[in-house]
């Protein structure tokens, strides 16, 4: 993580230097800021604050990993590193839920939107749950 967490901190800084310029050049050369370009630069900074944030905040909690380390070999980082689902369909049914609440906002139909958000909070139930419960319940929960 103190890797990750150094790479966010200097694109947040470059993102933060750029936001000054921008507002400073387009002040300079047509009479006012250009507000879209200067927010969206400060909300990109933001969001890179925010994460090399939470990345500083958990490798302080967490010991060294061996990519983090100077002397870390590849062969450190071997073993068992999680969980990852064989298949599931939940992930196709979230997408279509999105897309039907997608479709609502667009044409502002608001049942059809309503209906979208209820199917989205379905499917994203189903995809948390699904090892759960059922019959792809682990023997580990």
């Amino acid at each position: 993580m103190k890797t990750e967490w150094k790479i966010f901190g200097v694109v947040a800084g470059f993102l933060l230097f750029i936001t000054f310029v921008y507002a400073g050049w387009t002040a300079g050369t047509s009479g006012g800021v250009e507000w879209v370009g200067t927010v969206a630069l400060a909300l990109s900074f933001l969001l890179c604050a925010m994460c090399g944030g939470f990345f500083w905040f958990v490798s302080r909690r967490i010991d060294l990993r061996p990519e983090d380390r100077p002397d870390g070999e590849i062969a450190d980082g071997a073993g068992e590193i999680g969980f990852f689902s064989p298949g599931s369909y939940w992930p196709f049914g979230l997408a279509l839920a999105a897309s039907i609440a997608g479709l609502g906002l667009v044409f502002w139909q608001f049942w059809l939107l309503g209906l979208g958000l209820v199917a989205v909070t379905f499917a994203a139930c189903g995809l948390l749950f699904e090892y759960y419960s059922g019959t792809r319940r682990t023997a580990e929960h």
